[in-house]
């Protein structure tokens, strides 16, 4: 076996070896990251509190307070 079939065996597996060593850390942090929510963010024009709601509501009541605030857009 010639020394550069040596090499390219190496590089080779090497590679193979980080690519999955990346698809494995990969689906690790996806299943551990928090899932995203089409949650509504509100933020009391009284008290400050900032809370969410479901997203079907485009008004929702601070329950802190009780006073009824707009989604925040960004």
């Amino acid at each position: 076996m010639s020394s550069s079939a040596l090499l390219l065996g190496y590089v080779a597996v090497s590679l193979a070896a980080l690519a999955v060593l990346t698809v494995y850390s990969e689906l690790r942090r996806r299943r551990f990251e928090p899932e995203p929510t089409e949650d509504h963010i509100f933020r009391c024009t009284q008290c400050g509190l900032v809370y969410t709601d479901d997203p079907d509501v485009d008004r929702s009541r601070c329950p802190n307070c009780g006073k009824t605030n707009e989604a925040v857009a960004f």
